[in-house]
């Protein structure tokens, strides 16, 4: 049992491809039906539509225009940039072209581009735009002038247009693909002509709008530059007059080396000073006489250093005449004296440097105090004149800047004039609209194409989803498929009344009968290692023809070895009436419950020659009868007397009678009806006896439409379709 239900996981996983396209055939004419159909409905509904015609210019936009000035750049407009393309591409598509294009041609009373049936949506339009003017819903006192009803024409229709219109940026390179849709060829070529023509001059008129206010505001600005130049020169002409300068550079140099020198002087003077002062304080000190001729000032003096070497020279004399000669002898007296006279003319000397120096003192003390005052007067007219500098540098900053602007602003203003009278424009039409032959839409014949695919495919897929929508048991296939069980036979639909009970026997319904006869063969060959006397047939919920399944095949088994059926169904007995039965007929549950013997139970159908047991009294404890050992013992009695004994018992999913009595039988029969019992209800039906481990030998498939399915799939070996099997 596991390794049934691992199996019938996988199958579940797989996509069977085989299925679905035996379902495609199986309904392959319904689908074909219903595409052709819907192909008819698309050839009238193309025949209704309008034809359109499409016709296509082409605009090549260059992105430098022959111009002898950019006036663009007054307005920070660059057409060098990428995006320049894309600008052009939104231009050409604005509602401005489209509304110039509308009144040029007259499109909103064109009746071919708005005609008479538009015009309720025309002025529904006319109203939703009035509304949005007002400020309001509009009331019905609202008049509207024939001015704005016309504006509100020219509106609808540049929307109209609008959506007829479709533009392509070819690319890689420079150039526009406007292409128009209208009902007529004629209509088409025109305006796309005269749309293009608008988008070129729109460049030239918009060019020439953006030249003049260029001029405008350059006059403007010229003006007041003028004026400002003029004040500028006025205060730097005004300042030069005031000051009586005429090269101050010139004069601020001249003053800042000036006062350069007088800082060099007065510090070389005050060093002086210092020097002169500190002699000055020695001499008015009280000291010695040696001690003065010591001081630096004195003792460095070329003419005290000359007297003092003829006063070494004198006492050098003086010392060597004495070792010659006496005091008073007239060398040596001769030699003091020069001695004296040279003393006395050192302290003369000393007397007069002396005095110098305070004059020198005093001389050193007056340059300074006038190098300072020099300085101080050369510093402040060296800041009058750098003021002076700053302001006229300022001033003439300023009349420099207005001079360049001025200059620059005129050479626009005239560079700016002479466009007015040069026209050039960024775009030209490099192939013009023509008349289209035929029209481009609707495209009859793929519409009609397009539709007979799609409704095929829908069909297809509407085959499909009811296919796997549906839970039943409609094929041979689906059992092995959807169940996993083997298919033992098949039992063809046979329209009418209900079937009678010989039916196996009448030739006239030669298919029943073989299809009985290959389920018998089917049972046989699957059996033929092993004895399968004792057969119980059921099913998943009534009327699923199970007791037609064991009565046909107890008939069957019949032909070839003695059979007995026996009516398990001990709740919904059918097997007396059938067989023309009384009532009070003695049967199974009597045989099990030892009121009757096995001689007064079984009767025999003279015709068959089967042997048949009745449910006999319907009991209130039927399962507990049928797990009785007594049940197990008359069927092991049964099956010795008999080759085959067929159980017709009670459905699965109503009891578990059928379970019960399985436990002593060989073989379960498992009756399914096609088209009518849930696929989840025959498993879990079928699992039942697996668990309890009962050996069902497959499945026997009740009332198929065989003319239907034999189109499509094969039933070679469960029933003969050529009569071959007819006596």
């Amino acid at each position: 049992m596991k390794e049934q239900l691992q199996a019938r996981f996988f199958d579940e996983v797989a996509i069977d491809f085989g299925h679905y396209w035996a379902v495609i055939k199986r309904n392959l004419f319904y689908v074909v039906v219903f595409a052709l159909v819907m192909s008819g409905v698309a050839v009238w509904a193309a025949k209704q539509l309008t034809p359109m015609y499409l016709s296509t210019v082409s605009i090549l936009v260059e992105s430098k225009a022959a111009s002898p000035v950019s006036v663009e750049e007054i307005y920070g407009f660059d057409a060098s940039k990428k995006e320049y393309m894309k600008t052009q591409f939104e231009i050409l598509r604005s509602r401005k072209i489209a509304e110039k294009t509308v009144r040029r041609m007259e499109l909103h009373n064109n009746p071919i581009f708005m005609p008479e049936s538009s015009t309720p949506s025309l002025m529904s339009q006319v109203r939703g735009w009035v509304s949005e003017v007002t400020g309001g819903a509009e009331t019905p006192s609202a008049r509207l002038s024939e001015e704005e009803i016309n504006n509100a024409k020219v509106k609808a229709t540049a929307a109209k247009l609008l959506s007829s219109v479709a533009i392509v940026l070819v690319k890689d390179t420079q150039i526009m693909e406007l292409s128009v849709s209208s009902p007529s060829a004629e209509l088409s070529s025109q305006i796309a002509n005269t749309m293009a023509d608008v988008y070129v001059e729109n460049y030239f008129q918009e060019k020439v709008e953006m030249t003049t206010k260029a001029t405008n505001f350059l006059t403007e600005s010229i003006s007041g530059l003028r004026t400002k130049l003029d004040k500028a020169e006025q205060k730097l002409s005004s300042f030069y007059e005031e000051n009586q300068v005429v090269n101050i550079d010139g004069v601020t140099g001249l003053a800042g080396d000036r006062l350069s020198q007088l800082n060099s002087q007065l510090m070389t003077a005050q060093h002086e000073l210092e020097a002169n002062r500190a002699i000055y304080e020695r001499t008015r000190q009280q000291v010695d006489r040696e001690t003065m001729y010591s001081l630096p000032a004195i003792l460095n003096h070329p003419a005290i250093q000359r007297t003092r070497d003829e006063e070494l020279k004198a006492v050098r004399k003086v010392s060597e005449l004495e070792k010659t000669y006496g005091p008073k002898h007239p060398v040596m007296v001769a030699a003091q004296a020069e001695l004296i006279a040279i003393r006395g003319a050192l302290e003369s000397q000393v007397d007069e440097l002396l005095s110098s120096i305070g004059t020198q003192y005093q001389s050193a003390l007056e340059r300074v105090s006038k190098l300072q005052t020099e300085v101080q007067v050369a510093e402040e007219n060296y800041r009058r004149l750098t003021g002076l500098e700053t302001t006229r540098s300022a001033l003439q900053r300023e009349v420099s800047v207005n001079q360049q602007l001025y200059d620059s602003f005129f050479s626009r203003l005239q560079e700016t004039s002479e466009i007015m009278d040069f026209e050039s424009s960024n775009a030209r039409i490099l192939d013009v609209a023509e008349v289209p032959a035929f029209p481009s839409k609707p495209n009859k014949p793929l519409i009609v194409i397009a539709t007979f695919i799609a409704s095929f495919g829908l069909g297809v897929v509407v085959a499909l989803g009811l296919d796997m929508s549906n839970s039943t048991v409609r094929t041979p296939e689906d059992v092995e498929r959807k169940l996993g069980q083997r298919m033992l036979g098949i039992l063809p639909l046979i329209k009418g009344n209900k079937l009678a009970l010989r039916t196996y026997f009448d030739g006239s319904n030669h298919q029943f009968s073989e299809s009985i006869r290959t389920l018998r063969s089917s049972l046989s060959l699957l059996n033929i290692e092993r004895q399968n006397k004792c057969i119980i047939v059921t099913s998943t919920l009534p009327q699923e023809g199970k007791s037609t399944v064991a009565t046909n095949l107890a008939f069957a088994l019949g032909q070839i070895e003695e059979t007995l059926i026996i009516d398990a169904d001990l709740r919904r007995p059918s097997i007396a009436k059938l067989f023309g039965l009384p009532k009070y007929q003695p049967g199974l549950s009597n045989l099990i419950m030892a009121t009757h013997s096995l001689d007064e139970c079984v009767v025999k159908d003279e015709e068959s020659g089967l042997h048949v047991i009745s449910a006999g009294t319907v009991p209130d404890h039927a399962q507990e009868l049928l797990d009785s050992e007594a049940f197990a013992n008359c069927i092991k009695a049964l099956k010795s007397k008999y080759k085959y004994v067929v159980l017709d018992s009670a459905p699965s999913q109503s009891v578990a009678d059928s379970l019960v009595a399985s436990k002593v039988c060989d073989s379960v029969i498992y009756v399914v009806k096609a088209h009518d019992t849930s696929e989840n209800l025959v498993s879990n039906g079928i699992s039942r006896f697996l668990r309890i481990g009962s050996r069902v030998d497959g499945v026997v498939l009740n009332q198929v439409n065989v003319k239907k399915y034999s189109k499509y799939d094969s039933y070679a070996g469960y029933y003969d379709e050529y009569e071959y099997g007819k006596s």
